[in-house]
């Protein structure tokens, strides 16, 4: 396999994977390129789990950014929540109870996220990878990713539970980004 190949047998996938951690169109190209220029320089061809082995420097190079971003994206998810608080202010009770959780509000779900549930969930998920493959991407045991899923699940489903019990209630659904796990 060439160098050409590689990048296009693996580019989409890197990039999803990269697009999804970021939620940065710039960030995503940046990352893929910086993972390719790592996977080059690297002894790539005597890699046996090349996929995995790729995921891996990817999810590695995403966290790497997010830990770099953390404090500009804390201030932006504060300035989204005030806008969206004073957006909802202006609607009417009945069109909070009628609205539904939309894939947006599921991407906030998973923006808030700990890294490390964050990382599984979108390889899982978004990668379509199985356990296994995390397991090697992430350099964890097995039951650490499972756990993991199920851990970064149940945080999900109990903010969605409580999004829809507001929602039946009519309440404010600014009140629902204060629930923190």
């Amino acid at each position: 396999m060439t160098e050409h190949e590689l990048f296009y047998s693996y580019n989409k996938d890197v990039y999803r994977t990269c697009l999804y951690m970021l939620k940065n169109i710039q960030d995503a190209e940046d990352v893929c390129h910086d993972v390719f220029v790592t996977v080059f320089r690297q002894d790539w061809r005597n890699v046996t789990h090349l996929k995995a082995w790729i995921m891996r420097i990817a999810m590695n190079h995403c966290l790497n950014v997010i830990r770099k971003n953390k404090v500009k994206n804390d201030k932006q998810d504060h300035l989204q929540k005030q806008h969206e608080h004073e957006a909802l202010t202006r609607d009417s009770v009945d069109g909070m109870v009628v609205a539904k959780l939309s894939f947006a509000e599921l991407e906030q779900q998973l923006r808030q996220l700990p890294d490390k549930l964050r990382s599984v969930v979108t390889l899982r998920y978004i990668g379509d990878l199985s356990v296994a493959e995390i397991s090697e991407i992430l350099n964890i045991r097995q039951g650490t990713v499972r756990s993991r899923l199920h851990k970064a699940l149940k945080l999900m489903r109990k903010k969605l539970e409580y999004f829809e019990k507001v929602n039946m209630r009519g309440e404010n659904r600014f009140e629902y980004s204060r629930i923190q796990s």
